[in-house]
């Protein structure tokens, strides 16, 4: 066994992909846009696709944005698990 350290990101990352899972509403798309281009302005909304779950209850999004670093990173994720709504980060 080797003890092989993961795979740094290197900084600017284009096309980092970012997936955001919450509760289905009509509101829930744009919510999670506005938060991802208050971090990222030059984010471009056709990387998107959304699913929903079988019985209809969650909305999943996936998404790139150009990642600048780790505080980015970590603005994204604590602005969008404040809203309440969203449920996962990825």
């Amino acid at each position: 066994m080797t003890n092989q350290e993961p795979p740094k990101i290197e900084f600017p990352c284009e096309n980092y992909g970012i997936k955001v899972i919450g509760d289905a509403h009509d509101e829930f798309k744009q919510l999670v846009v506005d938060i991802i281009r208050k971090h990222a302005p030059d984010f471009d909304e056709s990387t998107i696709t959304d699913q929903y779950s079988s019985n209809g209850k969650y909305h999943s999004l996936r998404m790139s944005i150009t990642a600048t670093g780790i505080p980015q990173l970590q603005a994204i994720h604590d602005d969008l698990k404040a809203t309440g709504r969203v449920h996962m980060v990825l």
